[in-house]
């Protein structure tokens, strides 16, 4: 029956699209008709089905799959979030709850201390990465998954919770009283200088106030020193609210610019917005870092200041979502987050990759396909196009770790030996000048090799391929000899990856390491060094001539790429 109604609202939402879009065939009356009809029909379904079906309902359960199942078949951001879920929609549009200020996760059927922030109750009360939450006010915690536990830790600020951890060489249990606070994760997780006169912003959400935020960084480093230019970091950015976009591109834009526009198929989703404020500096050149998880608000910023000529692009294409979300309420404290327009940046573009309105006969979506792909003109005349997200006009590769750096990291071995090491070493030099020694790197080779992990090379995935196929078609047994030299030349050794990929692993594990130390602001310095985006942002800022001849550069070669 849902399945039914599924196809009925598809149906319905289908017409009316249509009817918006090619001939006004249906009337107000029409469509409040169907509605009316249609919601009638789900509520004597409702009903009978919890009367009368053979086992006992959870009301509550089956409305928000039937809700979220209709949903689904529109778009993703199309969201029912019940009187349940508030909080945490409110902490993914202010930042804001009341807790510990941590991130926890589930690992072997354990709840992990795995990230404490900085400044906030669990840093202060000394909790660590890789604490084992064991028992919350002296009730133990097994057999709980993460999402209650998180619920547990949260509460009003000032209250109390005891916290009774394991931690590795420690043998008895340790006892935390943390004291709750409103915590507030500032968009900005970090700001400062690079190469003597580089300002670095890296922005990672658009909650409340993020604009003033970014203006803050900015004025706070042109005060320290005279910046030669800006890297404007939004790599993972998945994006956040509208406005503030508008209030980030207007820090380097004059008050009056247009930024973005959205359209809606209601009138009162028609808006331009506009800078509203006078820019905080309008000749800093810019760099703005973006990646694929870069999406929404990051694309708005990242797009216009290319439409406006006033930053260059390094990175990857952006994620493609140019959808505006607006919430409406709806009874008993529940919203509904509903998409209500696509949004255009300056040159008229709109960066939406996949068509919702029309799904395969799969359901899948696709993407826009190139023939519908449009050529804009950015201030300057530069070529860009629409359907595909930012393009960026340089363009940097993805960076492949090897298979045993993944392995590594899948199984949590560089987790735990950065647990390990944080726990006999009390201090560390500063983020940006902490390096491992040749004889720590053998101390973590001797302590993996007693660990159990394993991992298959792409070269040996292949192999295997082949053989199943060569099996598949009796050719096998023909070159069965050779398919075993060439397998052993090939299969992969430990020991001789842990040195061959040494540089990379060390990367990884220092890293892991400093956040144990210096937490999220630390793991981003440390960072820096081997850094692709932000040596090409470093060089394009240093070189007027490199930043000039990016920013002339015509995208011609995008719409090939896309």
């Amino acid at each position: 029956m849902l399945q039914k109604m599924r196809k009925r609202i598809r149906l319905y939402v289908a017409v009316i699209l249509v009817g918006i879009s090619a001939f006004s065939v249906y009337s107000f009356s029409d469509d409040y008709f169907e509605i009316s009809r249609n919601l009638d029909i789900f509520a004597t379904l409702f009903r009978e089905l919890n009367i009368y079906y053979v086992d006992e309902t959870k009301p509550g359960d089956l409305m928000k799959k039937g809700i979220d199942d209709m949903l689904a078949s529109l778009d993703p951001y199309t969201n029912y979030i019940p009187e349940s879920e508030i909080e945490d929609y409110r902490f993914m549009t202010t930042g804001q709850y009341g807790g510990i200020g941590s991130l926890i996760g589930q690992r072997n059927n354990e709840v992990i201390i795995t990230d404490p922030y900085e400044g906030f109750p669990a840093q202060k009360a000394d909790l660590r990465a890789g604490d084992v939450i064991v028992e919350l006010d002296g009730k133990p915690i097994k057999g709980k998954k993460n999402e209650e536990v998180s619920k547990l830790l949260k509460g009003q600020p000032k209250t109390s919770v005891k916290i009774t951890i394991r931690r590795d060489g420690e043998p008895n249990l340790i006892d935390k009283n943390v004291v709750r606070e409103e915590i507030k994760i500032n968009s900005v997780s970090y700001s400062g200088i690079i190469d003597n006169d580089l300002g670095y912003i890296r922005l990672t959400g658009f909650t409340e106030n993020a604009g003033q935020e970014v203006k803050n960084a900015l004025q706070a480093l042109e005060a320290k020193t005279k910046l030669r230019g800006l890297i404007f970091d939004l790599r993972g950015n998945p994006g956040g609210l509208l406005n503030e976009a508008v209030n980030i591109v207007n820090i380097f834009v004059n008050k009056g610019v247009e930024v973005v526009s959205t359209k809606g198929k209601a009138k009162e989703w028609d808006k331009t917005y506009h800078a509203l404020n006078n820019p905080v500096d309008t000749e800093i050149p810019v760099a703005v870092l973006v990646n694929s998880s870069s999406a929404s608000a990051s694309e708005i910023v990242s797009g216009s200041l290319q439409d406006l000529d006033r930053g260059i692009i390094i990175g990857q294409r952006t994620f493609g979502k140019g959808l505006v979300q607006t919430t409406r309420p709806l009874s008993y404290g529940a919203q509904l987050k509903v998409t209500t327009a696509k949004y255009y940046i300056p040159s008229g573009r709109c960066i939406q990759a996949l068509d919702y309105s029309h799904r395969n006969d799969d359901g899948s979506v696709g993407k826009i396909p190139d023939s519908l792909i449009t050529q804009f003109k950015t201030k300057a005349g530069r070529t860009v196009y629409d359907g595909g997200g930012v393009m960026p006009d340089f363009v940097t590769d993805i960076r492949q770790l090897s298979p045993i750096s993944q392995s590594l990291l899948l199984k949590y071995l560089l987790f735990d030996y950065a647990t390990m090491y944080r726990n006999t070493h009390p201090s560390i030099a500063p983020a940006k000048e902490f390096h491992l020694s040749d004889a720590e790197y053998a101390e973590f080779v001797k302590w993996i090799s007693a660990k159990d992990y394993d991992y298959e090379t792409k070269s040996e995935k292949i192999l295997d391929d082949f053989k199943t196929t060569a099996e598949k078609e009796k050719y096998f047994s023909a070159a069965a000899a050779e398919f075993e030299v060439l397998k052993k030349k090939i299969s992969h050794d430990k020991n001789a990856d842990l040195q061959k990929f040494k540089d990379e692993i060390t990367e990884l594990l220092e890293n892991e390491i400093v956040s144990r130390y210096y937490y999220q602001s630390g793991q981003i310095e440390a960072s820096f060094k081997n850094d692709l985006e932000i040596k090409k942002a470093t060089e394009a800022l240093k070189d007027k001539d490199v930043y000039s001849s990016i920013m002339k550069n015509s995208m011609a070669s995008a719409k090939e790429k896309h």
